[in-house]
């Protein structure tokens, strides 16, 4: 066992390498197309806060792939079907996801995954191992997610393009919402982030001190406090960059300060879905780990939730960080730069738009795609901005690869399957 650990935790960070490579675009490839930071930048503050998401709060999603999708009851007198399983989804992720990274395509890790477990359960049980009633909500999200998101795009866009970019004055006018639109960023970054990270310090004030506060005080307090700090601070950034633009505008290759200011919320915001996707997508490919660990410890099939040891996180975290830096590049410039010209006033709303709709689909209970959700927020854009700016050829591509990740996947790993199962059972 000790040697088969070993090769299923090689093929687990090799389906983590290949998750960084295409995923992770989905958090820098607009703050790199809209030169908000370079691909080296980008390449560096993705890799440390997906690290710290993965390892921090990657094990709920790890929890859910690993005991939801197939029943794990219909496998408990044949654990080693299970293990066998779980193997032909790793390869069969991994496998897929490097072909869509290597085309430049960004794709569903979360579909594939979902669709891989489908496969070989079905093979090796029926179609009663699945959850149908999983996939069904897969399928609504998919369809949903882009259009949710490109409607939210489109309405902020048009009303920083309205009430900021279309004016005369624009410096006044971004001064003016400056406070509003910290209060956006951090409020939807916020809600997301900031119960998880505060959490600790909550319980430590009621336990330990004997204070009891309501859940989110300290969250809403820390939310309060970033708000106000990032206001002065955009404030001063704004006269600074007011008074010296001209003497700027000859080094820079960004000169208007309106969208230099935006570059910088762009990049806090690049920052806050980097780490929410760490946390959510390194389950992707650590979860068949996990519970294959699990069923070596105990010799039982996981029926509810597990405990993922801090390694498993660690070795997901380490290979979604290094599939960014090596392969991360092509998907990044798809997301980025392929579908339209991006600046950091519209990048910023496709990043805002997309962590909007998480939020919203996770409230709804539905599961949904970072993918599909930033590729719809950057149309949602282009069709305020002009619709024949939009890149068509790209989202077709983009689009095949949605629509066959789940099948795809699903017959890989079922054919692996049957393979496995011929020479081993």
């Amino acid at each position: 066992m000790p040697y088969t650990l070993l090769s299923v935790a090689l093929l687990a960070f090799y389906v983590a390498w290949n998750l960084g490579a295409n995923d992770v675009a989905n958090a820098m490839g607009t703050s790199v197309g809209s030169k908000a930071v370079t691909l080296k930048q980008a390449l560096i503050i993705a890799g440390v806060l997906e690290f710290t998401g993965a390892v921090l709060f990657g094990h709920e999603v790890t929890e859910t792939l690993a005991t939801k999708i197939a029943n794990p009851a219909l496998f408990a007198a044949t654990p080693q079907i299970f293990v066998t399983g779980m193997v032909t989804v790793l390869i069969s992720c991994g496998v897929w996801l490097q072909i869509a990274t290597s085309r430049g395509l960004p794709v569903s890790s979360s579909h594939a995954v979902v669709g891989a477990i489908a496969g070989f359960s079905w093979v090796a049980l029926g179609v009663d191992a699945i959850d149908w009633s999983s996939i069904k909500l897969i399928t609504i999200g998919w369809i949903l997610t882009p259009l949710i998101s490109g409607a939210i795009a489109a309405l902020f866009y048009s009303q920083i393009k309205h009430w900021i970019l279309d004016q005369p004055n624009q410096l006044v006018q971004l001064q003016e919402w400056i406070p509003w639109l910290s209060t956006l960023l951090l409020g939807i970054f916020g809600v997301i982030v900031l119960p998880s990270l505060t959490e600790p310090l909550t319980n430590f004030v009621i336990e330990q001190i004997g204070f009891t506060i309501p859940a989110y005080d300290i969250p809403l307090l820390t939310g309060a406090v970033a708000t106000v700090g990032l206001t002065i601070i955009s404030w001063r950034q704004l006269e600074d960059k007011g008074t010296t633009g001209q003497t700027e505008s000859i080094q820079c290759p960004m000169p208007n300060p309106v969208e230099r200011l935006f570059a910088r919320f762009q990049l806090l915001s690049a920052c806050f879905v980097a780490f929410a996707h760490g946390s959510n997508d390194v389950g992707n490919a650590i979860a068949p780990l996990a519970a294959i660990v699990y069923i070596n410890r105990t010799g039982s099939v996981p029926t509810d939730g597990i405990t993922i040891p801090i390694w498993i996180l660690i070795l997901g975290g380490a290979g979604i960080v290094g599939g960014l830096a090596v392969w991360g590049k092509k998907v990044i410039a798809t997301i980025g730069e392929n579908i339209i010209a991006l600046q950091p006033s519209s990048g910023f709303c496709a990043e805002l738009a997309t962590a909007t709709t998480i939020l919203i689909a996770s409230r709804l209970g539905l599961p949904v795609s970072t993918s599909h959700a930033l590729v719809g927020g950057v149309v949602g854009i282009g069709l305020v901005q002009n619709i024949n700016s939009i890149k068509f050829q790209t989202l077709k591509g983009i689009a095949a690869a949605w629509l066959i990740t789940i099948p795809v996947s699903a017959i890989l790993s079922a054919a692996l399957f049957s393979i496995a199962r011929i020479l081993f059972f």
